[in-house]
C-alpha cells in the first residue's frame, strides 16, 4: 500500500472522529479551523488481506463549514441540499481498501494505485434515541479514481451506513456504526481478480464479480484536553464472510481490523460561528 493511501485514509478517519466530537459539543462550531493531527494507525491492507499496514503520522488539517463549500467529516466538496433532516453533498473521500507491493498475496500482480472516491452522498438525521444519543444514516455512491494513472476510473462503490453517537456527562464523545460496502464489477476486478498471466500454483486465476465487498463495524471516541487539544481514537472491523468475492485467492482472512489513536491541536479558528 502506498504511504499516500494509508495517510489519506487515516486522515479521513481522524477528521471524522473529530467531527463527532464537534457536532456533539454545545454551541455552534467555528466556521473554519486549522490545526494538526498526530496519530498511530494499523489497518488491514484491504478487505480480506492477511497483513497489516502500520504508520505513525503527523498531518495538518483544515475544516471549513460553509453553507455550500465543505471540508468536514469524511468528505470535502459541495453541499447541494440541506434541510432539517436531510443533507446532500458531492465530494472526495478516501477509498475503501488498500494494496501494496509488500503484500505477499499480490506479489507479481499489477499495482493498486493511489485511489480516491468522488460522488454524491445523502445523509439522513434520524433524530434522538434513548440514552441521550442520536441516530443517522448515510448513503454514498462514489466513483473510484486512480490518481497514479491519470485519474483512471476503477469502478463504483456504494456504502450505506447507520451511525449512533452520544456525549456523556463526563465529556467523552462516542459513536458506533455499521455499514456494507458494495462494488460494481470493475472495482471488484481491481481488488480481487487474478488474471491468467498473474496466476501461480498458489494463486489460481479468478474472475471477480460485482456485489458485497465486506461488512464493516466501527467505533470512535474523543475528549477535549483543554480548549485547543483533543484526544481521539477509532477502531473498525471488516469481514468478507458472505461477500461476492470471498472465494478469491487474494482473500486470505475473513476478517481484519483497523485501529488508531491520536491527538489533535487547533492552531487557529474563526471568530465567526458556522450556522449549520
Amino acid at each position: 500500500m502506498s504511504i499516500l493511501r494509508v495517510t489519506f485514509a487515516a486522515c479521513c478517519a481522524a477528521l471524522s472522529t473529530l467531527a463527532v466530537a464537534q457536532s456533539a459539543a454545545s454551541g455552534a462550531p467555528p466556521l473554519w479551523e486549522l490545526g494538526g493531527v498526530a496519530l498511530g494507525v494499523s489497518q488491514s491492507a484491504y478487505p480480506g488481506a492477511d497483513q497489516q499496514v502500520n504508520r505513525a503520522l503527523a498531518l495538518p488539517y483544515f475544516i471549513y463549514r460553509g453553507d455550500v463549500l465543505r471540508a468536514d467529516r469524511e468528505t470535502a466538496g459541495i453541499r447541494a441540499l440541506k434541510t432539517e433532516n436531510f443533507e446532500l453533498d458531492v465530494g472526495f473521500a478516501g477509498a475503501f481498501g488498500a494494496g501494496s507491493e509488500t503484500i505477499e498475496a499480490r506479489q507479481g500482480m499489477r499495482k493498486l494505485g493511489t485511489l480516491v472516491e468522488l460522488g454524491p452522498r445523502l445523509k439522513w438525521d434520524l433524530g434522538a434515541v434513548p440514552a441521550g444519543g442520536r441516530l443517522s444514516a448515510e448513503f454514498p455512491a462514489r466513483a473510484v479514481l486512480d490518481l497514479s494513472d491519470k485519474a483512471a476510473h476503477r469502478g463504483w462503490s456504494f456504502e450505506p451506513k447507520l451511525t449512533y453517537s452520544r456525549r456523556s456527562d463526563s465529556g467523552w464523545r462516542y459513536s458506533a456504526s455499521i455499514s456494507a460496502i458494495v462494488a460494481d464489477t470493475r472495482l471488484a476486478q481491481t481488488f480481487y481478480e487474478v488474471r491468467s498471466s498473474e496466476a501461480t500454483t498458489l494463486r489460481p486465476a479468478y474472475t471477480a464479480q460485482s456485489g458485497l465487498v465486506s461488512w464493516r463495524l466501527g467505533t470512535a471516541f474523543s475528549r477535549n484536553l483543554g480548549s485547543d487539544w483533543n484526544l481521539f481514537g477509532f477502531a473498525r472491523l471488516d469481514t468478507v464472510a458472505g461477500a461476492a468475492n470471498e472465494s478469491s485467492p487474494l482473500v486470505r482472512r475473513s476478517s481484519g481490523a483497523t485501529v488508531g489513536l491520536g491527538v489533535a491541536y487547533t492552531w487557529m479558528r474563526s471568530d465567526r460561528a458556522a450556522f449549520d
